[in-house]
């Protein structure tokens, strides 16, 4: 996991309401995803990984349509205390634009989310309040950047209809 110095960096604290982080919060195996209309409208998956939030920018949000695959891209680390933030980055801070929570409830990893993530293979389940079953991230081996495929396992949760909501 990475630590959250590359989030601090990103960020100017006396110009921006998200949380700088670092308390001693008490939640475990939590997810979120937050809706977040910047630049460009995307969704912001978040898991609890080792204490902090590992971060995947996700442009058409997640599907409960296993034909589905959805680009993820691998962003830095945030705060747990990010998993309740709601608001607004102000213009000419890093992320600016309305942040508010899509979904969230329990991530459970099926492997050591660690080693999924070295090895470019994250399989877990949801429990939340749009998302449930089974999910992976499968990191691309091609192209610039840290990409990944999120995607919906096919399950008794999983929707051929879903559409985001």
């Amino acid at each position: 996991m990475e630590s959250l110095a590359k989030y601090r960096e990103k960020r100017q604290f006396d110009q921006t309401p998200e949380p700088v982080g670092g308390e001693n919060v008490p939640w475990k195996g939590i997810y979120v995803v937050q809706k977040h209309n910047a630049s460009h409208l995307h969704y912001d998956f978040r898991i609890e990984i080792g204490g902090a939030l590992a971060s995947w920018a996700v442009p058409k949000g997640p599907s409960m349509n296993p034909k589905d695959k959805r680009l993820a891209m691998h962003v830095e680390d945030h705060p747990m205390e990010y998993a309740n933030f709601t608001g607004v980055i102000p213009a000419g801070n890093y992320g600016a634009g309305t942040v508010e929570i899509w979904d969230c409830g329990h991530f459970q990893p099926l492997v050591d989310p660690g080693q999924g993530i070295a090895s470019g293979v994250l399989d877990f389940v949801l429990d939340g309040e749009r998302l449930h079953g089974g999910f992976a991230l499968i990191k691309l081996q091609r192209g610039k950047g840290d990409n990944w495929l999120l995607f919906k396992k096919k399950d008794e949760f999983a929707d051929p209809l879903w559409t985001m909501g």
